[in-house]
């Protein structure tokens, strides 16, 4: 499926979105819309494989047969049914029991069945159950099928839900059956419900351009990054996840079998959720992500408050857009963290080289992190000084990345990434000022494909470019008092244009002849026509002089 067709998909499900969710505003409706879609794709997939693993087996229906060949099989295979649901757990990692397939859902909804709410409720309940092999309890915790937005008697609402889930499968019919764009549309429509949400967007979605560049970096080679990409990263983090489309990035980079494990942490427990669905829905299995909801500042993910240095877990890449300049409560307890007892806290007004911080403890030392910050953390004193100072003489900066401004939906400051690494080979920093580079829109600038090739091609060789870039020595940067501020090693002044007096006073001269030229013929019509004639401008000059 082309970027066309599935950028096509994603604006009809956005259309029924937008037209059918009434009184709900579009967040509450983003985790309906999304979970039907999320159901789509478990269900089309596992239909797929099963048709596979029962080859001639598998039920041929009349056309005008509107059960599902896996409702039949079951029927007439109950004996045999434990044994088949085994070895799908081993080919597709999960089972869904055919009245909670989508198709099964759908035809309640085309029928507008009475059950249909009630089935919904017992599908998702299964699901997060009974599915996997790895329980996802409360993965549609956020979605109340009995809210009275959705009507305020059962039957309402069971007929709402109808009219939904049946405008969905209209509108993904049109389109090709291959599950696999349904990862794409997911996507896209997440950056649709990011758009409409304004600030809220940020707690849950990182511009796909932004994502396209540090998934770039930290994929290639953290000591020699001009040899290319890594061949495989064994575990990734991101500590602020969101809905997981950064750490699926990264994974795009490597292919599916590219990263070993993938983890991340988010907090917003409806995100939470919208990352596990997009971990499922771009067919990463169960065994190969782990998403945990949870606070990272705190740092309560059993997994990585290990006291025990030899049980540490190690990460080969990090990436990470925590939320911009948060309040955070430092407490004394906090000041003997093992992540920030070296370093010191971060202030309370601004938590961001905390965040840094806490990534950045748990970066292997073949590791790459990249993160995305506020502009101030670049040249904040106090606290943020002592930190940032620290982490510059030990050689842990490598590359400053200025980007332009008004490219989130949540803010419209300019923002930076800071490229981190445990052990680095240059002695020195190197700056990148692609602030001016970038494609204005209407509500956020974009950054097309040549600005992302040239941010990266820049670090990935650590060329130096007249305006642009420059790989700048630790001496200079102590002589600013270890201030990173782009604008203070990278000039982006123009050079003032030289201008030739005697040329332009020959224009003007040229000018002012035409000028009486004309008024001289302008006047002589006005003379044939009786009336005053108008003062040459020279004349206009002295009236003006007396």
């Amino acid at each position: 499926m082309t970027e066309k067709d599935y950028k096509q998909l994603g604006a009809t499900l956005w259309g029924i979105a937008d037209q059918l969710r009434g009184a709900m505003n579009a967040d509450d409706f983003r985790d309906y819309m999304l979970s039907f879609l999320f159901l789509r794709y478990l269900s089309d997939n596992y239909e797929t494989a099963a048709k596979k693993e029962l080859g001639p087996d598998y039920p041929k229906l009349e056309a005008d047969d509107k059960r599902t060949p896996l409702s039949i099989w079951y029927e007439a295979n109950t004996e045999d049914k434990v044994e088949f649901e085994k070895q799908m757990r081993r080919k597709v990692h999960y089972v869904v029991e055919p009245p909670y397939l989508w198709s099964s859902i759908a035809e309640l909804a085309r029928k507008q069945d009475k059950e249909l709410l009630h089935t919904l409720e017992s599908g998702f309940k299964y699901i997060e159950n009974h599915s996997f092999e790895t329980a996802f309890q409360g993965l549609f915790s956020e979605i109340n099928l009995n809210s009275e937005k959705l009507g305020k008697k059962y039957d309402d609402r069971n007929a709402k839900l109808c009219t939904i889930i049946t405008k969905i499968a209209e509108g993904i019919a049109e389109f090709s059956t291959n599950s696999d764009i349904l990862g794409d549309a997911y996507e896209y429509l997440i950056g649709e419900f990011a758009a409409g949400s304004g600030k809220k967007a940020g707690e849950f979605y990182t511009p796909q351009q932004i994502s396209s560049i540090l998934s770039q970096i930290v994929t290639l080679d953290s000591q020699e990054p001009a040899t290319g990409k890594k061949k495989k990263l064994d575990k990734v983090l991101d500590f602020a996840c969101g809905s997981g489309s950064l750490l699926l990035n990264v994974r795009k980079q490597l292919g599916a079998h590219g990263i070993g494990k993938i983890y991340g942490q988010e907090k917003n427990i409806t995100t939470y959720n919208l990352a596990r669905m997009n971990m499922l829905l771009h067919g990463v299995k169960d065994s190969e992500f782990e998403i945990h909801h949870g606070d990272s500042l705190l740092n309560d993910w059993d997994i990585l408050n290990e006291m025990n240095p030899a049980k540490k877990l190690e990460f080969d890449a990090v990436v990470a857009n925590p939320p911009f300049s948060y309040r955070w409560e430092p407490t004394e307890t906090l000041s003997e963290d093992f992540r920030f007892k070296s370093y010191g806290l971060a202030p309370k007004s601004a938590a961001d080289f905390a965040f840094l911080l806490h990534g950045f403890h748990f970066l292997g030392k073949e590791g790459t992190m990249a993160i995305i910050l506020p502009h101030g953390v670049l040249f904040r004193g106090g606290a943020e000084e002592r930190i940032r100072t620290k982490l510059l003489k030990d050689g842990n900066i490598d590359t400053v990345i200025g980007l332009p401004a008004n490219l989130f939906f949540s803010t419209g400051i300019p923002v930076c990434i800071l490229v981190l690494k445990k052990c680095k080979k240059p002695d020195d920093v190197l700056f990148i000022n692609a602030s001016e580079h970038f494609e204005k829109g209407k509500r956020q600038n974009r950054l097309l494909p040549e600005h992302i090739a040239k941010i990266v091609t820049t670090y990935q060789y650590r060329k130096e470019d007249e305006r642009y870039a420059r790989r700048v020595s630790m001496d200079e940067i102590a002589t600013n008092d270890y201030n990173l501020n782009i604008s203070r090693y990278i000039s982006t002044a123009k050079a003032e244009e030289i201008i030739d007096l005697q040329l332009v006073n020959n224009k003007l001269v040229d000018l002012e002849n035409k000028i009486v030229a004309a008024t001289n013929k302008h006047n002589e019509f006005l003379n044939e026509l009786g009336l005053p004639p108008l003062p040459l401008a020279n004349q206009k000059a002295e009236t003006r002089k007396d």
